[in-house]
């Protein structure tokens, strides 16, 4: 995804995405998702729109882990951003992202990371 074909910068986005998560604001992290954006969680289930991206992270950022939201990983991929970091509650996930044409965020889909024994 490439910013000057697309107008936006994916993996800028993703960093303010962060920025939002780490310092608990959630109208500003809403505020990065199209009003019709899907979260596809980890421990399953999907909230759809801008309500439904507001339920499902209000609870997440409320105390979130000392480690949550740390980058292990952040690469562009083909149709949006790969992002490895810590969950909300310090455990690591890969959350890969899409966006809109206007740069806003339309999808997210979170699965864990299984770590090595």
């Amino acid at each position: 995804m490439s910013s000057t074909r697309d107008g936006f910068d994916p993996i800028g986005i993703i960093v303010d995405w962060l920025d939002a998560c780490r310092e608990e604001r959630l109208a500003a992290l809403v505020d990065l998702y199209d009003d019709k954006a899907i979260v596809d969680c980890c421990q399953g289930g999907t909230f759809r729109g801008r309500l439904g991206v507001e339920k499902y992270w209000r609870s997440k950022l409320t105390h979130p882990a000392n480690s949550a939201f740390e980058v292990d990983a952040l690469f562009p991929e083909t149709d949006g951003v790969c992002l490895d970091y810590r969950a909300y509650n310090g455990r690591p996930v890969r959350t890969r992202f899409t966006f809109t044409k206007a740069g806003k965020i339309c999808h997210t889909a979170c699965s864990p990371i299984k770590q090595a024994a």
